[in-house]
């Protein structure tokens, strides 16, 4: 993975872009509260950033608290959070969790930020105005739009994101969402799409793990919105995810195939592309899937 391996650390003198490369891994499974200790993680976190990923982005809501352990187990790699709800965290906290891990080790954390879902928050209302006023308060915390970036779907979030923010990190998309995105986030911030992988060549069984996985996303209004903006029906999003949704929202099949399907993000008009492996025991790092994946990026 030459092009990930070379991405320099984020400074003045290199761009976000370059600091994140091509690829990175998305995962809940290293946050504290994961199935695997504090060393098991770490010696994971350094196995991801010699295999060449640029980017670790936290799954769940994770903050600076979980990306703390993981920057200071390896030397290049950037950890971002996707996401950090802005219902749980107030932005003082956050502007000076940030402002700690910039002194220790700067450019190494940044900010993913969303608005999570309302099936999730107690009282969540109004996500755009709040997501506003959120980022108006990081503004006044010293938290500037630079090191922040959003979880954004609609038009209207992802106008935040090229505003307010130095791009997006849209979850569970497909390459027809990403070129939508880049037509409005314009070509200087970075895109940043979640995509998922199973490394199974078996149509059914492919299918059948990434149904399972999908089933509690379908369930969210956000995402099932999303799917229907994008041309899928409400058959598609019923009883699990037709097979046309799931081929749309997974990678399955030979290395060559999976590796077609991500580059076909780049081809609309992602920078970075954040890939979540998912197997049928989501209790434990898929260490093994990591290195896998990582050799066919090369």
């Amino acid at each position: 993975m030459n092009d990930a391996t070379a991405s320099p650390q984020h400074t003045p003198q290199h761009s976000l872009k370059e600091s994140v490369g091509r690829y990175g891994v998305w995962t809940a499974l290293l946050r504290p509260d994961g199935p695997s200790g504090g060393s098991e993680r770490a010696e994971a976190a350094a196995d991801l950033e010699r295999l060449g990923y640029g980017a670790l982005w936290l799954g769940g809501n994770s903050d600076a608290r979980h990306a703390a352990p993981l920057i200071e187990a390896t030397s290049r790699i950037v950890v971002g959070t996707s996401i950090q709800s802005i219902w749980e965290h107030a932005a003082s906290e956050t502007a000076a969790r940030f402002a700690e891990l910039e002194v220790s080790h700067p450019g190494r954390f940044l900010l993913g930020l969303g608005v999570s879902h309302g099936p999730r928050v107690e009282g969540y209302h109004r996500p755009y105005s709040t997501m506003v006023g959120h980022l108006d308060d990081l503004d006044k915390a010293g938290l500037r739009a630079g090191h922040r970036v959003l979880a954004a779907l609609g038009p209207k979030m992802l106008e935040l994101s090229r505003d307010r923010a130095a791009g997006a990190i849209p979850y569970l998309v497909t390459p027809e969402h990403t070129a939508q995105a880049r037509e409005r986030l314009g070509e200087g911030p970075l895109l940043a799409p979640e995509f998922k992988v199973v490394l199974d060549s078996d149509p059914s069984r492919a299918r059948a793990t990434a149904r399972a996985y999908l089933a509690m996303y379908l369930r969210l209004p956000n995402y099932t919105k999303n799917f229907l903006n994008l041309g899928f029906t409400e058959e598609d999003v019923a009883g699990g995810g037709s097979d046309r949704l799931i081929d749309a929202v997974f990678a399955w099949g030979d290395e060559t195939t999976i590796r077609a399907r991500i580059d076909a993000f780049h081809d609309a008009g992602a920078d970075h592309v954040a890939l979540q492996l998912v197997e049928d025991d989501m209790t434990r790092l898929p260490r093994e899937g990591w290195r896998r994946l990582a050799s066919l990026l090369t």
